[in-house]
């Protein structure tokens, strides 16, 4: 009774439309009211939840993927990829290109909507001068943008290991993420080539030597940035945090002194976006830490834990019905939201069974990623609609090829742990 308490109240006010940070702190209120708890125990959770020196990573890397986005980066990262397509002068270059952009975008911006946002500006006008259909080029932008859910330096790889009270660290999530990214951009790339000789689509075009020593020049200056991330986190040079202030510092240097494509009057507007963003998710997570305290006392894991053992004992079983679970309640909420509220619900059930934290946490980013491109919360589907200037109801008419490869590959992650695992296991983590 006590949980069904705690969930209905929670369906209550997500259904009257009140905002998720505001229903997670009230729902959890309702719940410890229900159970006697003081609502002072309640309050100390708030504030201790966004306590953790660990929370300053999401500043740092969403300023630092924001200046980036928006500093003409894009533009050098598509110059670059259309460098490396070129010289193969496959069919369907253009689609190629936009993949490739993202892939690098995705591990220097951490954001799906921030990749969608800044490619798909640059690449699908490009794709539908080129004679692509609009709708797929759309497609093309906002299914490559998923990586960014999962490669590092992902904002959601950060808030999972929050949620996860610090049982899985940044580190060991960021390297988890590399192999499965890769694997959805390779496949990706595969059905883009399969639609470009069926369709006949353009073939791609070689770039002039000098003008493409040129281009590769002026896209080395962001692809440092992963340099800076990656390997700095991987030889011991940077914390997390600290790798975070400088990719800031790093892009922030590159933006305004060697690009100078950003304008010094438009830097304090950034800021105030990201102090936005930053707040948004800072909120969520003090709020859903509340929640998820209160479930703790009302033993929800244990419980949840009971009733998987009750369907099946076998953890492959498990993944399949988690996964479903996710997909469907992907659609309903946001990622961070959905990240902060089931992984401390989750996560014992999932150990219990055997499964690897650090693998569940890439099963569940992809899940909830998915989410991010289908109605009636996709983010990242309604920027692309709105960056390639079509409906919504065409890019999903449109849209069930790339679903199949996503589902696909979330299947290959799902059952092949080996390729979240083999790097951090590589690395000591």
């Amino acid at each position: 009774m006590d949980i069904a308490v705690l969930l209905l109240s929670m369906c209550l006010f997500f259904a009257i439309g009140m905002p998720i940070a505001y229903a997670l702190a009230l729902s959890a209120l309702v719940g410890a009211l229900w159970i006697d708890l003081p609502v002072g125990a309640v309050m100390q959770q708030f504030a201790s939840g966004v306590g953790k020196v660990s929370m300053l990573t999401i500043p740092f890397f969403v300023l630092a993927g924001a200046i980036m986005a928006e500093g003409g980066m894009a533009k050098r990262l598509v110059d670059f990829a259309a460098v490396v397509v070129g010289f193969t002068r496959i069919r369907g270059g253009l689609s190629q290109v936009n993949i490739l952009a993202t892939t690098i975008m995705s591990g220097i911006s951490g954001s799906s909507v921030a990749d969608t946002s800044a490619i798909g500006s640059v690449m699908i006008p490009q794709m539908a001068e080129k004679g692509y259909p609009r709708v797929f080029a759309t497609n093309v932008t906002i299914s490559a943008s998923l990586q960014a859910i999962i490669v590092p330096p992902s904002h959601n790889s950060v808030i999972y290991s929050l949620a996860t009270g610090g049982v899985v660290s940044i580190t060991s999530l960021f390297l988890a993420g590399v192999l499965p990214g890769l694997l959805l951009g390779f496949s990706l790339m595969v059905l883009c080539l399969f639609y470009a000789y069926r369709d006949k689509h353009p073939k791609g075009e070689p770039v002039p030597i000098r003008q493409a020593v040129r281009m590769l020049g002026d896209a080395v200056w962001g692809i440092v940035t992963l340099v800076i991330v990656l390997g700095g986190i991987l030889t011991g040079v940077f914390t997390p945090i600290e790798a975070g202030a400088v990719a800031c510092v790093w892009a922030f240097f590159v933006t305004m002194f060697i690009y100078r494509d950003y304008k010094w009057s438009e830097l304090p507007l950034l800021v105030y976006k990201t102090l936005q963003t930053v707040a948004m998710v800072l909120t969520l997570v003090a709020t859903a830490s509340c929640f998820g305290y209160v479930a703790a006392l009302m033993q929800m894991p244990a419980k949840m834990t009971e009733f998987f053992v009750a369907i099946s004992s076998n953890k492959y079983v498990l993944l399949m019905w988690l996964n479903i679970m996710l997909l469907i309640l992907g659609t309903a909420l946001d990622l961070a939201p959905l990240l902060l509220i089931c992984t401390p619900i989750l996560l014992p059930v999932v150990k219990s069974f055997g499964i690897d934290p650090v693998h569940f946490g890439i099963v569940m980013l992809l899940n909830l990623g998915i989410g991010l491109l289908t109605p009636p919360v996709g983010t990242t589907l309604f920027v692309g609609c709105a960056i390639g200037k079509v409906s919504v109801d065409e890019v999903m008419r449109g849209i069930w090829p790339f679903y199949y490869v996503m589902f696909t590959v979330l299947m290959i992650v799902t059952y092949v742990p080996w390729l979240s695992l083999a790097l951090p296991r590589m690395f000591g983590f």
